[in-house]
């Protein structure tokens, strides 16, 4: 099958986005199985703690480097092709890991191979509707392209726990490749492929395509990238290393709840978050772009700093301060990447998110690998040991809020303090 022959009717806007954020649910079904299964997988492979973080890093250390060409290429190329080769390489790669994973370095490869995958997914998912969305419903479709993400991430711990419990974590990784080819098959036979525009006189002065320096002479976007960095970071340490340190902690009190046990925190705490990934897009649009993120950010230094040394010594405690900080850490979400998308120049949008996202997943490589390296340095899991990698989160969170203050974005159109713009 041609995938761009496959789909030739047009869709409405509305329609559209339905059609992606569902597809986008079933491709993200099985991106957080491994952290969902580290504690096992640790087990079962007798991996320290800065092998496992390697491994859930490896997964955003190759979506970091494939993503400034994959997206980019989005300015030049239809993006729902680069999509659809972006949903073939997380087939291939969970397929595989449930086929050939057997330790360090096959896991460490396979999560990069899927890492791949994501990069071809997730900003191209988004650059498909930006450019096909009119400006002033930019942010709304935005914020249902990451809320879809947020659900299908939610869902991941809880499914991969229960096909691990019911036939092993092979079949969860079989599962998450079938799911992916079910979105394949979505884009191919429901979203139709983009009419070429005519093609631009070549001129001396137009840049090559894979120049980022506009990109970079962009403050607004930069500040709203470079806040992202550190974003994702702090969301990826906590993906990461969400259900290992509420497992240490059921496991040296005595706690732990059968109901709400670790997998299926992480999965109520993806859902608040999601939710407060709207809200916040909600909330930046009324009182403002730049003050709804300083809140987030100083809500997520408190918390960061607090849960390593308090939520050790009760399951309870470290619950409730978990999905607290899940959900601050969600709040500037969506905000951070319309922000990005909505002062980005038109004609190198594509370009934006690449750097963007590639920012934003520089810190997603580095959180669960700090998170690893600091547990290692302090002597392991231990109340000392989470509030020493915890505590880190919080050090790089108050850099990037002061980087964020002083380079001052722009707010978008229709913000609560969009009247002065180049403030």
């Amino acid at each position: 099958m041609n995938p761009d022959r496959a789909s030739a009717s047009p869709q409405s806007p509305g329609t559209l986005v339905v059609l992606v954020c569902v597809a986008q649910v079933f491709v993200q079904i099985g991106a957080f199985f491994w952290p969902a299964l580290l504690p096992d997988m640790m087990s079962r492979w007798a991996l320290s703690n800065t092998e496992a973080g390697w491994i859930t890093a490896a997964f955003y250390g190759a979506y970091m480097l494939a993503v400034p060409v994959l997206v980019t290429l989005t300015d030049r190329v239809d993006p729902r092709r680069v999509y659809l080769c972006g949903v073939a390489c997380t087939v291939l790669a969970h397929g595989l890991f449930a086929l050939l994973a057997d330790g360090f370095w096959s896991a460490l490869l396979l999560r990069a191979l899927a890492g791949v995958g994501w990069a071809g997914t997730y900003m191209t998912g988004l650059k498909l509707l930006a450019d096909r969305i009119e400006p002033r419903r930019m942010s709304r479709a935005v914020t249902g392209h990451v809320a879809s993400i947020g659900v299908s991430g939610a869902a991941s711990y809880t499914v991969a726990a229960l096909i691990d419990g019911l036939t092993g974590w092979r079949a969860a990784f079989a599962l998450a490749a079938g799911s992916a080819a079910i979105a394949w098959a979505i884009v191919v036979l429901r979203v139709p492929a983009a009419r070429r525009p005519p093609a631009a006189p070549a001129t001396s002065s137009q840049p090559a395509l894979f120049d980022f320096r506009p990109v970079f002479a962009n403050r607004s976007a930069m500040a709203y990238g470079v806040a992202y960095a550190v974003h994702t970071l702090e969301m990826n340490a906590l993906r990461g290393w969400g259900v290992a340190f509420l497992g240490y902690v059921a496991a040296s009190t005595g706690g732990g709840s059968a109901v709400l046990s670790p997998p299926v925190v992480l999965t109520l705490l993806s859902l608040l978050g999601t939710f407060a990934s709207v809200v916040g897009n909600e909330a930046s649009i009324r009182i403002g772009r730049r003050r709804l993120i300083t809140i987030a950010m100083l809500g997520s230094t408190l918390l960061a700093s607090l849960i390593g040394y308090l939520g050790s010594g009760s399951y309870w405690i470290a619950t409730g301060l978990l999905l607290a900080w899940g959900m601050v850490t969600w709040l500037d979400s969506s905000s951070l990447t319309a922000g990005a998308a909505g002062t980005a120049d038109p004609a190198r949008r594509g370009a934006t998110l690449a750097v963007h996202s590639s920012l934003g997943y520089g810190g997603g490589f580095l959180g669960p690998l700090i998170v690893g390296l600091m547990l290692d340095a302090a002597g392991g899991m231990s109340p000392i040991g989470w509030t020493v990698a915890f505590g880190s989160i919080a050090l790089l969170m108050v850099a990037a809020l002061i980087t964020f203050r002083v380079m001052r974005p722009r707010e978008l159109e229709g913000d609560g303090s969009s009247t002065d713009v180049s403030r």
